[in-house]
């Protein structure tokens, strides 16, 4: 699917403005504390002219036959860039916790590792992450490793979305 960059665009966005729009597709997960399962994603980033945007994600647990089975894990937050393709991402999880990552974007590609990690009294041990995005033949690619109960940060989630 074509993309046109907004005539709003802020300038300090340019380096992710190939993330912006909606998409979607399948994905894969594992850590060492869960069984290894497949789930569907819909990632959303927008914006308004000035210099982030918001964004959403929402996941489901999808069985061999790519039928949702159940809901799972949902994020929303803002991307904030900066000069020189530098960016800051605030998240909210509802698993109960909030994240502060930092990185970069550059050709293509966004690299970011957690700041600060901020739970509720009720949701799991996480420690931080580590996500790189990538637009490879139009597509988007992501990988995130996690550092949680006890485990050493590790790859968790790989997706592979398209643009919807």
């Amino acid at each position: 699917m074509p993309f046109e960059l907004p005539d709003n665009l802020h300038p300090d966005c340019g380096p992710v403005a190939w993330l912006l729009g909606r998409w979607g597709g399948r994905g894969h997960g594992d850590y060492p504390t869960i069984d290894a399962f497949e789930y569907g994603q819909e990632l959303v980033f927008t914006h308004d002219g000035r210099p982030f945007f918001h964004y959403f994600s929402r996941a489901w647990i999808v069985d061999e036959n790519g039928e949702k089975v159940r809901d799972a894990a949902q994020e929303a937050g803002f991307l904030r860039c900066k000069p020189g393709g530098r960016v800051e991402l605030l998240l909210t999880h509802n698993t109960g916790f909030v994240e502060v990552w930092y990185g970069e974007a550059e050709g293509g590609k966004l690299d970011l590792t957690t700041d600060a990690v901020v739970r509720t009294e009720t949701a799991k041990e996480y420690a931080g992450g580590k996500r790189l995005y990538g637009n490879v033949e139009g597509d988007l690619l992501y990988a995130y490793d996690m550092a949680a109960v006890g485990q050493q940060l590790q790859p968790h989630l790989w997706a592979r979305l398209v643009r919807q």
